[in-house]
Order: structure tokens, then C-alpha cells, then sequence
């Protein structure tokens, strides 16, 4: 059973390579690009208005090449992810936590697996984006969402300090709302494949973010790091 799932998961893996690479290298040329698609171009008269960001919300698009792309996205394909559970609720997202794992049941931080090496280089890049060394960013939360996936309306917890995101695959709306008397402030703006965020200051400590059902098969790596050194209960020694 156990030499069938890895067949499986290798199957996948290299699946996923094989159609990202093949769709790089068939992309349309510029002078073959439908005029559909050249609608959502910059204009002739200047760049499309940026959405009001909170403070603190940090954006770059094309943060990875597609070949990065390709082969993160094989990588994690071959990943045993399982479905995010929240006080006894089961998500549509499937979730596989690599450094610390947060157990939202006991409201607890618990420790996982060490940050493989197929995540180093993409987290030193990452953790120059946030401003902090590599080692700093200890925590990484690998999210799957398949079609009609979405995320609820929250903050990250407050035992971590930024919040690093980087998307595959698939674009997602990236929803932020903060309370503002009896209502609600409310921005978004579109998450592109490659494109990675910080979250820091007033966007990470007093809006809270969240993503509607998405369309398209898309991957998340979330990077972060601790206020302080973390109070865990480490893994038990396997037996």
C-alpha cells in the first residue's frame, strides 16, 4: 500500500511538471496574444489604479519564474496533504505544515516536520522580502485549494509576527476588511501565480483577510515568523 502511494504521488508529481512546462512552452507569442487578452493590458493613457491597500500590505508580482513554478508545484503535488480541521470542522483547503504546526483544536503550537530542502532557496528569497534572515521565518504552512476552495475571514494568529505569502498556479481574490464603527472597511486585490505579499504594521494587526471560492486548482506557501520565541509542545520521539 504504502509503495503504491508514493508511485502515485511520483505519478502526480511529475504529471504536474509535465503540463506546466508544456503550457510555458506553447504560450502564445505577443503578436498572437487574442484581443481579449490584450484588454487587460495597460492602457495607453497609464497603469490601471492600484486598489487602497492598508498599511503595512506589501505586494510584488512575479515574485517566481515559471520554471520555480513548475517545480515547486511538483513538489508539492507528491505532498500528503490533509484537510484543515478547526475545532471539528473539516475545511475544503488541505494543509501540510512544515517547522511548527499551530493545532487550532487546543489552541496550541505543536512541532512538525523540519523545513525541507526544497523550500530553503524560496524562503531566504523570502525572508529578504520581509526584511528578516532566513532562519527567522521557522514556520511554513503549505495550503492546496482545489475548485470552490476558499479561506474564512481571520487573522493569523497572534503568537506570529509577519505573515509571508507567495501563490501558484492560479490567481485568487485577496479579500481584507477591518471594523470600522458598525461596519466594515474593504479592499482586494487579485493574487497572480508567482506573486508573493508581506503582511506587517496595521495590515497584519487590525484587518483581516480572507479568500472566496476559488476557481482554478492554486497552491500557497506561507512563510512566518515569531514575536518570541515560541512556548510548544514538541513532537513526542517516534516510536
Amino acid at each position: 500500500m504504502t509503495s503504491h502511494r508514493i508511485q502515485t504521488r511520483g505519478a502526480q508529481r511529475h504529471a504536474v511538471l509535465y503540463s506546466l512546462l508544456a503550457a510555458y512552452a506553447n504560450a502564445p507569442s505577443p503578436s498572437h496574444i487574442p484581443a481579449m487578452a490584450l484588454a487587460h493590458q495597460p492602457s495607453l493613457f497609464g497603469p490601471e489604479p492600484e486598489p487602497d491597500l492598508p498599511p503595512g500590505f506589501v505586494y510584488r508580482p512575479d515574485f517566481l519564474s515559471s520554471l520555480e513554478e513548475a517545480e515547486l508545484a511538483a513538489w508539492l503535488a507528491a505532498l500528503p496533504f490533509e484537510p484543515f480541521q478547526f475545532r471539528g470542522y473539516e475545511g475544503k483547503r488541505r494543509v501540510v505544515s512544515f517547522g511548527w504546526q499551530y493545532d487550532f483544536t487546543r489552541s496550541h503550537l505543536t512541532k512538525a516536520d523540519d523545513m525541507p530542502a526544497e523550500l530553503l532557496p524560496v524562503r531566504a528569497r523570502a525572508a529578504a522580502f520581509a526584511g528578516l534572515a532566513p532562519q527567522d521565518l521557522q514556520q511554513c504552512l503549505l495550503n492546496e485549494y482545489l475548485p470552490g476552495a476558499p479561506i474564512g475571514w481571520h487573522r493569523d494568529r497572534p503568537i506570529f509576527e509577519k505573515v509571508v505569502g507567495i501563490s501558484l498556479l492560479a490567481a485568487c481574490s485577496f479579500r481584507l476588511r477591518r471594523r470600522v464603527g458598525e461596519g466594515f472597511e474593504r479592499t482586494a486585490l487579485e493574487l497572480a501565480p508567482r506573486s508573493i505579499y508581506l503582511l506587517t504594521g496595521e495590515a497584519r494587526s487590525a484587518w483581516e483577510h480572507s479568500i472566496p471560492p476559488v476557481k482554478a486548482h492554486r497552491y500557497s506557501i506561507t512563510f512566518r515568523n515569531f514575536r518570541e520565541a515560541p512556548f510548544c509542545e514538541a513532537r513526542p520521539p517516534a516510536a
